[in-house]
């Protein structure tokens, strides 16, 4: 006889989900979305279809990691997908940061740029807010702004990129609900 309550077997059934806002692939998708709305309002047209699609690209990213990040109780293929979804967004909005510098005569900084190397050094600050990148967005020219936030986009999606092949890699060890729910039942059987 199986000595568990319901409860405890709810437990490993539904492993603890959420924390999403202790990710850093969040933390730094809420930086890129905050640097995205400042920047469309500052430099983009508020009545374009491009303001409203980068600013739309952003918050996709931001909210398709907490959406995952909360259905990985119950799914990890979907959590696998929307980690994905929020990859792909972030993409999107890179390929218009870059046509915006393209379409304007402006410089898209190499890794190796000095201002770049500034900014990429503020992602090991302690207790980073937007306000750290802030001066970079709100009170510079558009080509700086424009590639703080491709070096915000950048770090993002290095941290996602980790985040998937760890998710990856963690369904294909152990499974999802599905397999959980299975090896569940079969003990309680035993």
């Amino acid at each position: 006889m199986n000595n568990k309550s319901p409860h405890n077997t709810a437990a490993a059934l539904i492993p603890a989900h959420g924390g999403y806002r202790k990710l850093k692939s969040f933390q730094h998708a809420e930086l890129v979305y905050d640097a995205t709305v400042k920047f469309c309002d500052r430099f983009i047209d508020k009545r374009s279809r491009t303001h409203d699609q980068m600013v739309q690209a952003a918050r996709s990213g931001r909210q398709n990691i907490a959406e995952g990040s909360q259905a990985s109780g119950t799914s990890k293929k979907f959590e696998l997908k929307l980690v994905g979804v929020a990859r792909a967004s972030l993409e999107e909005l890179l390929l218009d940061y870059e046509d915006f510098l393209r379409q304007r005569g402006l410089v898209l900084w190499g890794k190796n740029h000095p201002t770049a190397q500034v900014v990429r050094r503020l992602a090991y600050e302690k207790n980073r807010t937007y306000s750290t990148y802030k001066p970079h967005i709100e009170r510079s020219s558009p080509e700086v702004a424009a590639n703080t936030v491709i070096c915000l986009i950048h770090q993002t999606n290095y941290l996602l990129d980790q985040q998937l092949r760890q998710l990856e890699k963690a369904f294909l060890q152990e499974g999802g609900f599905t397999e959980r729910l299975y090896r569940s039942q079969k003990r309680s059987r035993e």
